[in-house]
């Protein structure tokens, strides 16, 4: 096979400095997104990976260059990994193994998610202290009732924001108000 693919390079292309002809180009763009290893390819037609690299983000498909960047989750599919993240319920590096993503991409899409629902943010539930220390065995029915209306609350902030997630993917309008933007 190596043989058949340098004898089709040298046809097409005289000298390693020429550039490829676009149909080959074109064939070896195809062979990439179709999951052959770039090195493989660089080594069978004589290129650098470098190139093949530029090829890739110039000229790629669409799906190709999403997918290489980590765009393949929705926004909601990000929002419900943020919200994994920040409550605990995954951790930073199972978050990136599981999804295929970066540090960078992660840090950067928890500190929009801060930005973005600094008013809204979940905080996390805190023991209220008794008001007499002596009582301690005896609970409250006002502190009680506190806690309940507290947890309340949140599952209420919590349902409100998997709504305006839905409403935002399904009419591909941004409700959120914009961290820093002028208000009229």
């Amino acid at each position: 096979m190596k043989e058949e693919s340098e004898q089709k390079a040298s046809q097409i292309r005289l000298t390693k400095r020429c550039h490829f002809e676009s149909s080959l180009r074109n064939e070896i763009i195809k062979l990439i997104e179709s999951g052959t290893p770039r090195s493989v390819i660089a080594y069978q037609y004589g290129m650098s990976r470098a190139s093949l690299s530029k090829w890739m983000r110039d000229r790629g498909s669409k799906e190709y260059q999403e997918k290489q960047r980590g765009y393949h989750l929705s926004d909601i599919e990000k929002r419900s990994v943020v919200r994994q993240v920040e409550q605990g319920i995954l951790k930073p590096y199972a978050a990136r193994k599981s999804y295929g993503l970066s540090g960078e991409t992660l840090n950067k899409w928890l500190k929009a998610s801060l930005k973005e629902n600094a008013e809204l943010a979940v905080h996390e539930k805190f023991e209220m202290k008794d008001k007499a220390e002596g009582q301690s065995g005896v609970p409250d029915p006002e502190t009680e009732a506190l806690k309940k209306a507290l947890e309340y609350a949140q599952l209420k902030i919590s349902a409100l924001n998997t709504l305006i997630d839905v409403a935002e993917d399904q009419f591909k309008i941004k409700i959120r108000k914009k961290a820093g933007a002028r208000q009229s």
